[in-house]
């Protein structure tokens, strides 16, 4: 399972990638990546909950009282977060003739 700090420091290569000012830090029980927007919690799930890895609560979902989202990937959870926070893509690499 990746710890905390690990996904901090993920969270922080990550952002540099896709273009965006933001401040990631670890309270106990999750990660906080602070953005214009506002902040992004990430939780780890409970192993009993699987395949549910993480939860990601974003601003809006927050502001209307709605839970946090469940994702069963670490994948999953960076493509949801970089969605959100308007993050840039990367070039897709193609190996061919």
């Amino acid at each position: 399972m990746t710890s905390l700090a690990e996904l901090r420091a993920l969270l922080r290569d990550c952002l540099v990638l896709w273009a965006v000012e933001a401040r990631v830090t670890v309270s106990d029980d999750a990660v906080i990546l602070t953005t214009e927007a506002g902040p992004f919690t990430i939780e780890p799930a409970d192993p009993d909950l699987r395949p549910v890895r993480w939860f990601l609560q974003t601003p809006e979902r927050a502001a209307a009282g709605r839970p946090p989202r469940a994702t069963p990937s670490i994948v999953a959870l960076l493509a949801a977060l970089r969605n959100h926070i308007g993050g840039q893509g990367g070039e897709n690499l193609r190996i061919g003739a």
